[in-house]
């Protein structure tokens, strides 16, 4: 059996990376790990601790216990926590306020880190597209495809606010700046790193950055698929 083929995409808040890479592995019948997902789900873990995801040690005492798994099915998404389904409550925006707390943990990133490379591994797919903030520089810096997907502030401020049609458009630009601000302290998922391949949707609809990804993707594999 082949090694998975690991497909790092990175890129700020609103770049369209989940929608993007989960409709890309789509296409070429491959896994897709929102990594997100993970940082999301200890989020929640802390709250429903009762805890404070601004205080370390309790960020550092849920992460002991935090039994996590999700799906890298593309077309099947769900996320668990011990045996309580959070898909729908980690975007709650109690929780979504609470992520940069628990991602800013050193000891917290060095283990989810390893559990995606483990999910990975352990996937039985051909290949899986990994997306976050990190994957192109900590995660998986030696994969064969490497990507930052991004777009002009404006417009990801104005994709995140038709995403979310009950809140007032300026709000969600002013929350999407306070988030890139707020994550860039931790990691630079703005700038590509050495060997890694921009691609740019400000001008792109949805189908065109989807192709543009597939062909970054298919060229860096040696293959059509």
């Amino acid at each position: 059996m082949t090694d998975t083929v690991t497909i790092a995409i990175d890129g700020p808040a609103g770049s369209g990376k989940s929608s993007v890479s989960k409709a890309a592995a789509r296409s070429l019948g491959y896994g897709y790990l929102d990594t997100g997902a993970a940082y999301r789900a200890l989020a929640w873990h802390v709250l429903d601790r009762g805890a404070d995801t601004d205080d370390e040690a309790a960020v550092v005492a849920a992460a002991s216990d935090f039994d996590y798994a999700i799906s890298l099915n593309p077309d099947e998404y769900w996320v668990r926590v011990g045996d309580v389904t959070v898909t729908d409550a980690i975007r709650e925006p109690r929780v979504s306020g609470a992520v940069s707390g628990v991602a800013r943990v050193p000891a917290v990133r060095e283990q989810v880190n390893t559990l995606f490379r483990r999910l990975v591994a352990e996937s039985g797919r051909p290949g899986v597209i990994v997306e976050g903030r990190d994957i192109t520089t900590v995660v998986a810096p030696d994969a064969p495809v490497r990507i930052l997907l991004t777009a002009a502030p404006e417009v990801r401020a104005a994709r995140r606010s038709a995403e979310l049609t009950t809140e007032d458009a300026a709000a969600v630009a002013a929350a999407l700046h306070k988030r890139d601000a707020s994550d860039s302290k931790v990691v630079d998922f703005l700038t590509a790193a050495p060997g890694v391949t921009v691609v740019d949707s400000t001008d792109l609809d949805f189908t065109q950055t989807i192709d543009a990804v597939l062909d970054v993707i298919r060229s860096g594999t040696g293959g059509s698929r």
